[in-house]
């Protein structure tokens, strides 16, 4: 197929990436700027407002993690707290039905895998269009559609 994209190629929620990146850092600057002025406040208390401001911005900074890495030798699925590395021949198929809240890849030992690096969320069209590039990869890769 030549209109695949050369690889290595990265799919991921850009709008909801950008979004809780923003998200993260306004958090932590705005939780901390009022720990440091706030008068009232002692030294314990303004870390732990700060400390707070972190935790929140680090998960944050989770959600906005998924991706799904495709290069010459497979896969690699990036999930909030797992990644998971794929060779071709282990994915089976390529799925984003209606409603699904992303990407998910039968495998070839029966289990389905998400793909949250493909996510429908803000940008439906995007991930249509990342869900189809990444199943004609898949069938480039691996021999043609399976079963």
């Amino acid at each position: 197929m030549s209109d695949l994209p050369p690889l290595p190629v990265t799919f991921r929620p850009g709008r909801t990436r950008a979004v809780l990146l923003s998200a993260a850092a306004t958090l932590f600057v705005i939780v901390s700027t009022i720990a440091l002025l706030l008068d009232r406040l002692g030294p314990g208390e303004r870390i732990s407002f700060v400390f707070t401001a972190a935790l929140l911005s680090a998960v944050a900074l989770m959600l906005a993690r998924p991706k799904v890495v495709a290069d010459e030798s497979g896969v690699t699925v990036v999930n909030f707290a797992s990644t998971r590395r794929l060779e071709w021949a282990q994915i089976v198929q390529v799925h984003l039905r209606v409603g699904d809240p992303w990407v998910f890849l039968d495998l070839s030992d029966g289990t389905s895998l998400a793909a949250i690096g493909i996510q429908p969320g803000i940008a439906k069209a995007q991930a249509i269009a990342d869900a189809r590039t990444l199943r004609a990869l898949v069938e480039a890769r691996s021999g043609g559609p399976r079963d």
